[in-house]
């Protein structure tokens, strides 16, 4: 029996968990072209500042950053029911943003979650609290 691969992290958005409260992830596959996959997995690929949207009942990363190619939009895949329940997740001043990039196997892979923007007095507040975690106020 073959033993299953655990997908490997290509790249995290750091700015995901600091900018914004997020709910349940979900795990989605992505639409890509060769250039791109070979791009992913050399770690030439950027999430920061990007974001998905719902157009015609269907699931897009906009603004990703692929080695020098500029931002670009990508169709992710997710079943009707996963995108119905991001649909109803999403309500007004949340957004759905990309948290890692996962691409070990053969496929590569993109974890999303449904995200509420913090205030300036939240951000404090996590930086305070992961300060304190890692010591540095006894």
């Amino acid at each position: 029996m073959k033993k299953k691969k655990t997908p490997d992290m290509v790249t995290v958005n750091a700015r995901a968990r600091y900018d914004y409260t997020l709910g349940d992830e979900l795990t989605t596959g992505m639409s890509l072209a060769g250039p791109e996959v070979r791009a992913i997995r050399d770690h030439h690929v950027q999430l920061k500042g990007s974001f998905v949207t719902i157009r015609n009942g269907e699931l897009w990363l906009n603004n990703l950053t692929l080695g020098a190619e500029t931002a670009r939009n990508i169709k992710l895949l997710a079943t009707k029911k996963q995108i119905a329940a991001l649909g109803r997740e999403k309500v007004a001043g949340s957004t759905i943003v990309p948290v890692k990039l996962l691409g070990g196997g053969r496929h590569i892979k993109l974890v999303i979650a449904v995200g509420k923007g913090k205030k300036k007095y939240d951000k404090r507040e996590t930086i305070k609290k992961r300060d304190i975690e890692r010591g540095r106020y006894a």
